[in-house]
Formats: C-alpha cells, structure tokens, sequence
C-alpha cells in the first residue's frame, strides 16, 4: 500500500477519480453540482464539496480563480494513473487500425517506429513520437557492397540498433564487381562487431592487405562507415500529429505553442529525456515530472521498445496533463506488441530493397 493510499478515504478516491476523468473529457473545472447530477456518486452535494475541499487542501485539486469548480493538480493526476487508472477496451477498429498499418513490409526499425507514431497520433488524438535513443556503442553486424555504376557503389549496413543504414561512396577510377564482391568480404572479415572508437589503424592495415593493389577503395570506404555510424551516435527523433494539440486550450498561446515546436525540431531535451534510463517498460511523466521545461503543462507517455533486453527504440505521446491516459496507455502496450512481432521477423535485418536509407531519414 502506498502512502497515497493511508491518506485517500474509498469516498475521496472515488471523487478525485471521477474528478479527473470529468476534466479530461471536458477540460473545463469540476463542481459539486455535476457531479451529484451525473449520477457518478451517491452522496450529497454538501459532502462532495467538502470532500472536494480537503482534496484540494491535501493538494489533489487546485481551484482556478476564475471558476467555482476544482481541476486535478499534478499530484491528483500522479495519484489517478498509479491508483485509480482502470483498463481501456480497445475498439475492434482501433485494433484493426494498428494491425493494418504495421503489417507493411518494412526494412527497418526506424521506419517501423515512424509508423507507429503516425498511429498513436491517429488514435489518440494527441502528437505521436517515435525515438531511437542515442547510442554510444553503435556496431555494424554486417555489410554488403551494392555497385551502382563503375565509379560508384553504396555501403549497406545492418546496425546493432536494428536499423539498416546506406552509404554512397564515389570514386576517381572505375571499379568492377568481382572487386567490391573482394571489398564486401573483407569488411564484413575485419570490421564487424566493431564500433567507431575500436576500428584502429591495424583495423584499416589489415583491409588494406586483404584488398591488395585495390587498397585504395580501403579509406573511402572506412570514411564513410565512420560517417553513418557518428549519424547514428546522436539520437532519432520523429514526431506526427502536432497540430492535434491545438485544438485543446492548453496550446492556445502561440508563443507556447511556438516554444513545443522548437523543441521538437531541436529535440535534444526530448531525446535526453527518453535516453535518461528508465527502468520502467512504459513511463509516464506528467508536468514537472518531465526535465523538458516547455511541457510543464504537458504529459509524456514512452513506452521501451526492446530486442534482445536492449533497447532499440520508443514510441510515446505527447498531450496535455488531462490526457486520456488508459486509452494511450492502451494505445502505446498494443503498438509495442505489433513492433515486438515485426522485430522477431528476420525480414527486420535481412530485407533492405528499397527501404534503407542513406544517412538519416
């Protein structure tokens, strides 16, 4: 039992709860007299506005100076998702919805997360994110040379992250395909497994030898793999739907409204925050909660994506504190399912066709 829990009365949950899922409907104060004519209680107006008044001295309501009636505070919303939030039924179309759009053959995990941030945009009606957190340790598992003309070829690179990255290299001279069927082989002997910081100078030797009189291809080639694995190092951020806050009062100030756009754009607060380690499989951070200083009115919703315990990703919504949390919570867990199965299909890491990309998306 909490210490939430010791302080909360059965009757004070069930008017704090009742509270807060009037305010996420409506986004407008609660007072007593809705609540007793909604029939949500059974007690007297007089008892709910004196219960509704300890909430607010306890700090589970705030009252706004122009309304009668009490909002949630942040304290009231934290009590309402780890005690009171109950189970959201998806609908069969929600459900139809996500599984249409993530069963599209798709090459790469980044994808696959854009995707999905589409889809939690669309079904929550708040803004999507998809994030591939910053990876320090980023490690080519295996390359294949694709030639393009005689003086160009591309790189294709399956990342320890799950992503499928490509890289164009020209050359000077021409260059026919026996050879860079030679210069894939050695790559894929002397460089796998590798991340930036452990391809060392007998690394690059030891590709020169292996490519003999060809030894030149040798330092454009590595350029290149230094280029997309630094790329890589810094984080991904996508977002979808950010035009879905505007039509809650919340965003009604352009110059606050303004201020989330720019740090979407920049997102680097946002990619530090979801790269901040989190133990927990799906997060919750409302207000204050977040280090992100333009969402103090906000929320954030992130659940981990993992393979093999590591994660390689996230997918999240960004709203305002009195957001619908049991359907984006419901949301983001049947998303995660969706993505788990696509990322168990070795088509993630062994189809790349025409879906890698060269650099960042």
């Amino acid at each position: 039992m909490s210490a939430f829990d010791r302080e909360l009365s059965p009757r004070k949950k069930q008017i704090l709860k009742a509270v807060v899922e009037a305010h996420i409907a409506a986004g407008e104060p609660v007072g007593s007299r809705f609540l007793v004519q909604s029939n949500l209680l059974s007690c007297s107006s007089a008892t709910i506005r004196n219960e509704m008044a300890e909430l607010e001295e306890m700090g589970y309501l705030e009252q706004p100076h122009t309304s009668a009636g009490r909002i949630p505070s942040e304290l009231g919303y934290r009590f309402y998702v780890d005690s009171l939030l109950q189970h959201y039924a998806m609908t069969s179309k929600e459900i139809d919805q996500i599984n249409s759009l993530l069963k599209v053959k798709m090459g790469e995990i980044d994808k696959i997360l854009k995707v999905a941030s589409k889809v939690a945009s669309n079904i929550t009606n708040y803004t999507g994110i998809a994030i591939k957190p910053r990876q320090s340790l980023v490690k080519v598992l295996k390359y294949e040379i694709v030639g393009i003309d005689e003086r160009q070829f591309a790189i294709v690179m399956i990342l320890s992250t799950g992503a499928i990255k490509t890289k164009k290299v020209k050359l000077q001279l021409g260059i026919d395909d026996m050879t860079l069927g030679r210069l894939s082989a050695a790559l894929n002997s002397y460089l796998t497994g590798l991340c930036a910081n452990e391809i060392t100078l007998s690394s690059v030797m030891s590709l020169e030898r292996a490519m003999g009189d060809d030894s030149l291809l040798v330092n454009a080639t590595v350029k290149a793999i230094y280029e997309v694995i630094g790329e890589t190092d810094g984080g991904e951020l996508h977002y979808s739907g950010l035009n879905h806050l505007l039509q809650y009062p919340e965003y009604s100030d352009v110059n606050k409204f303004g201020e989330i756009i720019n740090t979407f754009e920049e997102k680097n607060e946002i990619l530090d925050l979801v790269s901040g380690g989190y133990d927990n499989d799906i997060n919750v951070l409302i207000g204050s909660e977040s280090s992100v200083n333009v969402m103090k009115d906000s929320a954030i919703v992130f659940k981990q994506i993992k393979k093999d315990g590591k994660t390689i990703g996230a997918i999240g919504v960004v709203g305002p504190r009195r957001m619908d949390y049991a359907r984006v919570l419901a949301t983001l867990n049947e998303l995660s399912e969706n993505i788990s199965d696509l990322i168990e299909d070795k088509r993630l890491l062994t189809e790349n066709g025409g879906e890698t990309s060269a650099g960042r998306d």
